[in-house]
């Protein structure tokens, strides 16, 4: 499936045939119902056609003299063909529409499916608020396409070509006096096509920037306080806005030609059909009854015209978030998984360098080597790549060059759910779901039962859980119980535990703890954690202290490793560090 790739802060966009091909997958998974409603909207629009034709047979008769008995038994037959007509339209559009809710449902899965596969590091880099956008407003612009687009367009286009086909039945010239407007129909429409699909995806691009804009400002509403920088984002969100407006502007244009080039197409058949075929009934070409039921005909024509050419309107729209949706697909993996199965449980780096832009290196040449078991304490000053390197560490990001392997395995060769089953990253980013503390906690190891959460919480200090009204049953998040930072921080290395990793990484993962119970909770997880590779960035250094070794990251590059008394009495940064940290001349 070929599409733009995704730019520097954007998600890519399905072209067009791909964005086609997969709308065609999605109706034809349910190709049963999909036939079930054609059929139902075919005899419908058959049954639809009896009406003028029955009065133009009226019509017919009673110039021939027939009596009101034959007039009423005909009314009685179109009245039954209405009934019959509206019956089998119910019926139709109930299915039409079960269908497209299930293809909706569909879409959805698919969506959401894709998006929890979305490299990590592409969700970072894109911000939240594309893939919300897309979640969300795009998700539900395409649903009314599925449920009342698709089926409306497609009984709409049955009428259309039948009622034609009855037209010429009648007669082959009042056949073409009906397509008089076909002209001018196909020139409005091509005009707007061809701008229409461009015009709606700016629209969508710019609603994403409004809303990525407005998650900023709320998201760091404080800090722009603090800094005065509430008139500079409104600044940015009135620009932001504008650019929203005249992209709403442009669709708005579109939509002011397109529908009254529509509407005056409407009027040239009837017309037509008036002036020709009376012409042709004084000549004795054509019988009244026949010009009365092609002008019946024409009539019937304009209402499912309208609908099917409203909702082409809608199906621009729809048209561009259905290819939004589908470009969530289209972000290449950043991983190629081989199903090697690791050695052992080595976590070795070689010449590893890292970029989060192009021609610009955050690490430049890592290399380390840990034992299976081994405590290592990565130490520096802020912005030295601590943080980057313990993604790479943890499979996050792969690196530009150079290798990370376990037990001999590329971290890129493994599938996913593998290396997170070896592997645990925690950082200070802790989410709290909505659900109950028991629900929270099952996501780490499903089959755990209440003695295993117990001791989880138990093993990361998690004393408030004694409190809590409900105890492992309690609600957390909307409606629920709030935890603070701490409390949410103490969860995360909860699930770390159950989750059960043979090697975690903590990047400052007790930095929102105050620093007695993160001492404690520390000394509780190096317990818990006995046995496995830990990898600690941290600021507080009595972790470094505590650690089996202690690697000193500056400026991308690892330039001191050693025990913390080894580090110490080379007197070295990491001593420098410890000094000013600790405030002691000697270090011990």
């Amino acid at each position: 499936m070929s599409a733009p790739a995704a730019t520097a802060d954007r998600l890519p966009v399905a072209s067009r045939k791909p964005a086609r091909r997969a709308a065609w997958q999605l109706v034809r998974h349910d190709r049963r119902a999909l036939l079930v409603v054609m059929l139902l909207y075919c005899l419908a629009a058959l049954a639809g056609l009896a009406g003028p034709g029955l009065v133009g047979e009226i019509v017919n008769r009673v110039r021939a003299g027939a009596g009101v008995s034959t007039v009423d038994q005909l009314a009685l037959v179109i009245v039954g063909f209405v009934a019959v007509q509206l019956v089998l339209e119910r019926a139709a559009r109930y299915t039409g529409h079960r269908f497209g809710e299930r293809a909706l449902a569909r879409l959805r899965e698919q969506f959401v499916d894709r998006a929890l596969a979305l490299p990590l590091s592409t969700v970072e880099r894109v911000g939240g608020g594309d893939l919300m956008t897309r979640s969300t407003g795009d998700v539900a612009t395409v649903g009314p396409v599925f449920r009342d687009a698709a089926p409306e367009i497609f009984l709409s286009s049955v009428q259309i070509l039948f009622a034609l086909g009855a037209v010429f039945v009648l007669h082959p010239l009042l056949g073409l006096c009906a397509l008089l407007s076909a002209p001018l129909l196909a020139l409005v429409l091509r005009w707007y096509l061809r701008r229409a699909r461009p015009a709606y995806l700016d629209e969508g691009a710019a609603n994403t920037e409004v809303s990525e804009e407005l998650a900023a400002t709320a998201g760091g509403a404080r800090t722009m306080e603090a800094l005065r920088l509430a008139e500079r984002r409104v600044v940015a969100g009135d620009a932001t806005v504008r650019t929203s407006v005249a992209t709403r502007r442009r669709t708005l244009f579109l939509r002011s030609v397109f529908f009254p080039g529509v509407e005056l197409s409407h009027t040239l058949p009837m017309v037509g059909m008036l002036l020709i075929g009376g012409s042709f009934y004084l000549d004795g070409a054509v019988s009244l009854g026949a010009v009365v039921a092609g002008v019946l005909y024409v009539q019937r024509i304009i209402e499912p015209l309208d609908t099917v050419l409203m909702w082409v309107e809608q199906l621009q729209s729809g048209g561009a978030s259905f290819a939004r949706v589908q470009g969530v697909a289209l972000v290449p993996p950043d991983r190629s998984p081989t199903g090697a199965a690791p050695a052992d449980d080595r976590l070795e780096v070689a010449g590893v360098r890292y970029a989060y832009r192009n021609g610009h290196d955050v690490l430049h040449g890592i290399d380390l080597r840990l034992r299976p078991g081994e405590r290592l304490a990565v130490v520096g000053p802020s912005g030295a790549g601590k943080s980057t390197l313990g993604r790479l560490l943890a499979g996050v990001d792969p690196p530009r060059t150079g290798r990370i392997t376990i037990g001999g395995v590329p971290v890129t060769d493994l599938a996913l759910a593998e290396l997170r089953r070896r592997v645990a990253l925690v950082t200070q980013e802790h989410h709290v779901f909505i659900g109950t503390l028991r629900e929270n906690l099952l996501l780490a190891k499903p089959s755990a039962d209440d003695a295993e959460l117990h001791a989880a919480l138990a093993a990361v200090g998690a004393d408030w859980l004694r409190s809590l009204p409900d105890g492992l049953g309690t609600g957390l998040g909307a409606g629920g119980l709030e935890l603070d930072p701490g409390q949410a921080q103490q969860l995360a290395l909860a699930r770390l535990i159950l989750a059960d990793p043979h090697t975690v990484i903590l990047d400052e993962a007790t930095s929102l703890l105050d620093p007695t119970s993160a001492r404690r909770t520390e000394r509780a997880l190096a317990a818990a954690l006995h046995g496995r590779t830990v990898v600690a960035i941290a600021h507080r250094l009595h972790a470094a202290h505590d650690a089996d070794r202690v690697a000193v990251v500056a400026d991308g590059r690892v330039t001191e490793l050693g025990s913390h008394h080894d580090l110490i009495a080379a007197g070295g940064s990491y001593a420098a560090l410890w000094r000013a940290w600790h405030g002691t001349a000697t270090g011990t």
